[in-house]
């Protein structure tokens, strides 16, 4: 049989590998992120045992968001919220250099943690949480004290690392922040010897176009499953 790439089984592959510390559960049958990071947990497989340890680990007033590469069924005990499907795409290409009209890229931390859930809160990148922004580096663009846009990373893989959070609010769009944000991640993962990728909603072309630009190929499409009790 040939073994899965850990990027067709992603929420698994990281919570059982390089960030093995953010998981709660039992990597026998089931594990999920640390609540304080996000909603995102996964199965050992499908069999009835480890279904029901994912059934376990689903909050009483909240989601859990099951990211695989074939559609998941629902575990017993719990509905299902809502599916989607995500094109998964990997950088390809050198990151871009970057342009002399870019504006300063400042790294962000927990003193921005304020403006920053209040950014993904109006341009919902993905599921944000009160600690997600300390998965990783997070760089923001900011004037006058606002913070315009931010971008940063989420899952790793071995020697690869997800570009992830990349927002900026309505009033900024079009200037050209998502791609520098984006590039100015994407170097620093490359400077470090990992690959970097993510995940865009396969329906979001206008996105996608914007990664393909920036030397992303899509790999392969995963599902989400979002359930509840």
């Amino acid at each position: 049989m040939t073994a899965l790439h850990p990027l067709d089984r992603p929420v698994w592959s990281m919570l059982t590998g390089r960030q093995a510390y953010l998981a709660e559960g039992d990597r026998r049958a089931a594990v999920r992120i640390d609540r304080g990071y996000g909603p995102f947990g996964a199965a050992a497989d499908r069999s009835a045992e480890a279904q029901t340890a994912l059934a376990a680990l689903v909050p009483d007033d909240g989601e859990l968001w099951i990211v695989e590469g074939d559609p998941w069924p629902v575990p017993p005990r719990t509905r299902e919220v809502k599916r989607a499907v995500l094109a998964q795409m990997v950088a390809e290409d050198a990151p871009p250099a970057a342009r002399d009209s870019e504006p300063p890229m400042l790294s962000l931390s927990d003193a921005d943690a304020v403006w920053m859930a209040a950014l993904a809160e109006h341009a919902q990148p993905g599921p944000w949480a009160p600690t997600t922004h300390r998965y990783g580096p997070f760089f923001g663009i900011r004037e006058n004290g606002r913070l315009l846009a931010m971008a940063g990373q989420r899952m790793l893989m071995p020697g690869m690392a997800e570009v992830s959070g990349v927002a900026t609010w309505d009033d900024c769009r079009g200037r050209g922040y998502a791609r520098a944000l984006i590039g100015h991640v994407m170097r620093a993962m490359v400077a470090r010897g990992e690959q970097p990728f993510l995940h865009s909603y396969a329906d979001n072309a206008g996105a996608i176009a914007l990664y393909e630009s920036l030397g992303f190929r899509i790999r392969r499409q995963v599902h989400v499953l979002v359930i509840a009790r």
